[in-house]
Parts: structure tokens; C-alpha cells; sequence
């Protein structure tokens, strides 16, 4: 790839896109694509919009945020549908400060900066183009030059509404430079972008001492006071603060609670009416889309003070949650993982889901209903089946705790906790067994965990190593079932053979001798036993596999070993039975002979090109299971 011609191709590409005309000029361009007039809440909710929504499970999935968030897909339509939509629409909600208010590493500051990588994107599309007055610091809306008595006669010919007054500098500047010819005024197209401070502000709390409100609302350029005679002046006032420059877009204040009250009592005006107060000048008009984020304790506490009162009213409160689902979190340590220096290390297939298990346990709340524990919460989250549960119970189970999701362990802390273990030991290739060693001593050295969260947590980590035990049992089973294939086909034809002259009260023939013979019952319940089929539903689960091989002969279409998944497992659990003295000897014997050596290389080579290990991992999860079966 050559770099350089990239760079190349992406500057002529921005020249391309480069436009600048008179306020004439740009009235023609909305005549044709009115869109172009668009607020700042309608270009975030167009932006998103733009990117697709699909329906998965009777709930919205916005593309937008597809490859970033996990796992927040009711979060994000509530979002979407309760904040950006309505306030799109100019309804009353976009007069409110998005606050979003979660816990530590739950994607608060991640959604947020998606937010704004994503506007930077969608400026430089057509249905995002941005359109100013021309070398204006706040990159003003051209419309703002329409005087307010012929307002209502524009938005009946173009169908736009224009909301704001122009601003002091470009007042004088319409005098002074245009002679007051609106239809002369420059208006060129801009380009969102936080690093240029052009329709993006950020605004961080600091030392309150030393932090000033010209962060915020920009201040006087004292060197030009001399030139212009005047504070007054708008020359003579710099139009640079973040409410300045984010102007159009979206301006974001992280830990917003932590600010001092001064910074905090400009957004009353802002999010209300519109505007804010700078130096010796009248109300700014300033379009932008205000997002904070905090943590709950925060949230709690400001909300306690009656001084807050004002403000508080003037936000709209999203929560973003943890993640609940253990597929979602699995997704989320990828990710993390891909972004660090540890990506080249290998990681034991079900290493990260027996920790996002692990994470997921500590985030759910233990159910008032008797029949249903935190593990079987777990997996209903995740969309497995329970026996015993419908999708209507999820539904209800959701509804139990309205903060499920906003406390336990977060996505770092396990991150952390792996990269410790790496680093320490400079392992190249951990499992899950290294993974929750490792989230166990981390948790008896956490100081801000208290102790009953701490004794609940090591509870978790046990839970999810018996987890991790059926997974590795299961996991050593298909192998071997994998290597010994044709037996396992065997055994399923034989099976299905003497479910055929069960179900049609027939004999079957031996195939060495070729007598008659009643089937055989003890074979079948040996296999239909493995997976939970009792004495009373046998003869419905045999006539369910013949109606089922009869589908498949009406369709042309051959029954075999993967056609029915129960059948399927049934048979993998039956033959992994009469081979677990197999894997019991090969795995624990210290000098195999040349026959156990042949079938535990067979089985490290299916782990290692069938399953994702490697020859390290492959064999340590031989050993761990032969350990589990010896005992």
C-alpha cells in the first residue's frame, strides 16, 4: 500500500468537495435539497439513520453503532427513539442536555466519540454537507441573514424554518463589508472536525482556581483593543470558546457533575433558548447538540442538591448499562485485545467466554423468583434456552430490576487482569484456567471492592469454572468423537435401524448370522439416556427421528449424522462414554504406548485444526480433562 498516494487521493477528494458561493448562490442549492437547512439534532438522528436499521427480535438494531458498542442494543433504541428522533423533529426534547449516566467502562465516552467521529464522516457526504457564512469563527448559519420579518414568507416558499438571531460579528460584518447585501454575503461549505474545532467542542473539568469561562464562551483579545477602541467591539473579542466552536454540531462535556456551577449555568440559556451570553454582546444563537456523561454516584448526589434544580430539569437522563449478554461481552474483549500489543498471543478457544461469564455474574441481580438463579439469568440473557422458560419470561425478567446492568465488574478490569497474567508470566498462549487465576488474585488485591462483593465475586469465579469444566469435557468429547467419525456414524445407523423395527413393530436382521431378532432395547436407551430422554417419551422421541427421516426422503434429501442436532449429541455423549477410559489412560499415563500416542495426536491435531488451539493449549486441555475425569 503506498501510503503516501492515499494521502494524496483523500486531499483531492476534499478539494473536490469544497464549495463557496453567495447567500444567493446557496438559497438556489436549497431549493434543489432542502435538507441542507437541517438542524443540529436532525443531522446526528440523519447520520445514524443513514447507516441503516434492521429489526432483530422485535427490536431495532441501529448499523451506526454496529462494530463499536455490544451488547447495548435497548439502550441505543431507547436513545434513538426517545432523544434524537423527537428532537429531529424540533420537539421540545432537543431543548435538554443528553445526559448519559452509567457505570465506569460501560461506553458512555465511547458512544460519545462515535458520535463524533461519525458527524466528521457525515459532513463530507451530501446528505451531511454543512453550509456557513464565510470566515465566521462559529461557522453560522447562512439563513441567520434572512431578516425575521420575512421569516415566515421563507418557510412558506422553502419550507425551512429558521430559528436564531446572526451573530454581533456578523452583524458588523453585513454592514461594514457587504454594505448590508444579505445576497452578497460568502457562505462556503465546512467540515466537522474536533482536532480544527470546527462544529465539535469537548470541555473537561479542572481545577476550578484556574479554569475560566472563556473555555466555554471565548474572551476579549486584549492586543486588538488599542486598533478597535472598544470591548464591545465584536473584533476585538475572540469567538473561540468550545459553546463557540461547537456551534452546528455536538458539543460533548466529559464528567460533566464534576464542573463547576458557573460553567454549568450557561446551558440553562443554551438548551432552553437557544443561545448564551459572551462578553459585552447580546444573546449568541448557537445550534448544537449538548452530551455529558457521568457515573450514577455523581447523578445521585447532584440530583440531591436543591440548587440543581434548574438544571436538572433540563435533562433528559439515558442509562447506559453494562452489557449483559456473555456472547456481547466475548465480542468486547476482542475488540480490546485487537486494539493492544497482546493480539499475537494466543488465547484457548472459551477463554474469553469463561470470563465474560465470570464478568456477567457479578452485573446480574439475584431474582425474587425461586426457580431462577443468576446462571440461568445468564444464559437467558444471552438467548440460550432454559428448560422451564419462554420468551415471555425474559421479557418479565427484564422488567424485575429497572438498574440491572449498572454495577459489577467492568471490561478493563479483565483486560487488565489478562495482560497481567501475559506480561508476568510472558506466556504465549493463555487458557481459561490462567484467566480466572488470574481474575481471583486481582480480586483479593482490589482495594475498592467491599468485602461482601468480594466474597460474591470469588463465588462467581467458581460458578463459572464448572462451566468452563462441561465446556472442556465437551469440547475433549467432540474431538475424539471427530477422530473416531466413522464410529460414531456406525453406531447412529445401527441406532436408527432398530428404531425403524421399534416404530414399525418389526425384527431386524443380524447382518453376520442373518436371524431375526427383536430390537435392541438396551442399545437404544443407551444412546436416548445421554441426553436427558426418559422411559415415557421414548417412543415419541423415535417416531419424531423416523417422521423426521421421512421428511427428508420425501425431499430427496439423505438423514445422516448431522441432520438432528439432539440425536446428534445423544450419539457424541454415548460414543465419548465408551471411549473415556480411552481418554482417561492416554491423558494420565506418563509413558503412553505407541497405540495411546497415536490417539492423543489424532485428537491434538482435530483440536488444533478443527477447534482454534494450538498444539500448547490442545494439550493442556487433554491433561485438565483427563484430571476431571479422574477424579
Amino acid at each position: 500500500m503506498d501510503i503516501l498516494k492515499k494521502v494524496q487521493d483523500y486531499r483531492e477528494d476534499q478539494e473536490r468537495l469544497k464549495w463557496e458561493g453567495t447567500l444567493a448562490d446557496y438559497l438556489e442549492l436549497l431549493k434543489e435539497r432542502p435538507y441542507l437547512a437541517q438542524s443540529a439534532h436532525s443531522r446526528v438522528y440523519n447520520m445514524i439513520k443513514h447507516k441503516g436499521v434492521e429489526e432483530v427480535n422485535g427490536r431495532k438494531v441501529y448499523k451506526f453503532f454496529g462494530d463499536q458498542l455490544f451488547g447495548l442494543e435497548e439502550a441505543l433504541e431507547k436513545l434513538v427513539e426517545e432523544y434524537f428522533h423527537p428532537a429531529a423533529k424540533r420537539l421540545d426534547v432537543r431543548k435538554r442536555i443528553l445526559l448519559l449516566m452509567g457505570p465506569v467502562s460501560g461506553g458512555k465516552s465511547t458512544l460519545v466519540t462515535i458520535l463524533k467521529r461519525g458527524l466528521e464522516k457525515f459532513s463530507l457526504t451530501d446528505e451531511g454537507a454543512v453550509y456557513a457564512i464565510k470566515g465566521c469563527p462559529m461557522h453560522e448559519d447562512p439563513l441567520h441573514l434572512i431578516p425575521h420579518h420575512l421569516r415566515t414568507e421563507f418557510e412558506a416558499a422553502y419550507g425551512i424554518k429558521i430559528e436564531g438571531n446572526l451573530s454581533p460579528l456578523n452583524t458588523m460584518r453585513l454592514e461594514k463589508e457587504y454594505e448590508g447585501r444579505i445576497e452578497d454575503v460568502m457562505v462556503e461549505r465546512v467540515f466537522f472536525s474536533e482536532d480544527k474545532r470546527t462544529g465539535i467542542g469537548t470541555f473537561s473539568p479542572s481545577d476550578p482556581k484556574s479554569q475560566d469561562i472563556a473555555d466555554l464562551t471565548g474572551s476579549i483579545d486584549f492586543s486588538t483593543i488599542a486598533e478597535y477602541g472598544s470591548e464591545s467591539d465584536p473584533r476585538a473579542y475572540r469567538f473561540d470558546g468550545e459553546l463557540n466552536k461547537a456551534n452546528r454540531g455536538i458539543m460533548e462535556f466529559q464528567e460533566m457533575l464534576k464542573c463547576d456551577e458557573k460553567f454549568l449555568w450557561h446551558l440553562l440559556s443554551l438548551t432552553q433558548e437557544g443561545n448564551f451570553k459572551a462578553g459585552r454582546f447580546a444573546l449568541i444563537s448557537a445550534d448544537e447538540l449538548i452530551v455529558a456523561h457521568t457515573n450514577e454516584s455523581e447523578y445521585r448526589s447532584f440530583i440531591a442538591n436543591k440548587k440543581n434544580e434548574a438544571l436538572h430539569s433540563r435533562m433528559i437522563v439515558m442509562p447506559v448499562p453494562y452489557n449483559l449478554k456473555v456472547s456481547e461481552e466475548e465480542r468486547i474483549y476482542n475488540k480490546m485485545i485487537n486494539e493492544s500489543d497482546i493480539k499475537d498471543v494466543h488465547i484457548a478457544p472459551h477463554t474469553l467466554r469463561v470470563a465474560a461469564m465470570f464478568t456477567i455474574l457479578t452485573r446480574l441481580k439475584e431474582s425474587d423468583q425461586a426457580n431462577l438463579s443468576v446462571l440461568k439469568k445468564m444464559y437467558l440473557y444471552d438467548g440460550q434456552n432454559v428448560e422451564g422458560f419462554s420468551d415471555a419470561d425474559v421479557q418479565e425478567m427484564k422488567k424485575e430490576f429497572h438498574d440491572e446492568g449498572m454495577s459489577g465488574i467492568d471490561p478493563r478490569y479483565v483486560i487488565n487482569r489478562i495482560s497481567s497474567t501475559i506480561i508476568k508470566k510472558e506466556m504465549t498462549s493463555i487458557n481459561a484456567l490462567d484467566v480466572l487465576r488470574s481474575l481471583k488474585d486481582g480480586l483479593e488485591n482490589h482495594p475498592s471492592i467491599s468485602k461482601e462483593d468480594k466474597e460474591r465475586y470469588m463465588n462467581f469465579i467458581s460458578v463459572a469454572r464448572k462451566e468452563y469444566d462441561d465446556l472442556a469435557k465437551k469440547e475433549v468429547q467432540k474431538a475424539f468423537v471427530y477422530s473416531y467419525e466413522e464410529s460414531a456414524k456406525t453406531l447412529m445407523d445401527n441406532y436408527l435401524d432398530n428404531v425403524e423395527a421399534f416404530c414399525n413393530k418389526a425384527k431386524i436382521h443380524d447382518p453376520l448370522t442373518g436371524d431375526e431378532m427383536q430390537p435392541d432395547e438396551k442399545l437404544m436407551r443407551s444412546i436416548e439416556e445421554q441426553i436427558g430422554i426418559s422411559e415415557n417419551a421414548k417412543k415419541a422421541f423415535r417416531e419424531e427421528i423416523l417422521i423426521r427421516i421421512s421428511a427428508y426422503a420425501r425431499k430427496g434429501k439423505k438423514f445422516d449424522y448431522q441432520s438432528h442436532e439432539r440425536l446428534r449429541e445423544a450419539i457424541q455423549k454415548k460414543l465419548f462414554a465408551d471411549l473415556k477410559d480411552v481418554v482417561k489412560i492416554t491423558t494420565s499415563t506418563k509413558t503412553p504406548d505407541e497405540q495411546q500416542l497415536k490417539k492423543i495426536n489424532e485428537v491434538v491435531v482435530t483440536l488444533v485444526d478443527e477447534y482454534g488451539y494450538n498444539s500448547t493449549s490442545a494439550n493442556e486441555l487433554l491433561r485438565y480433562v483427563g484430571s476431571l475425569l479422574n477424579r
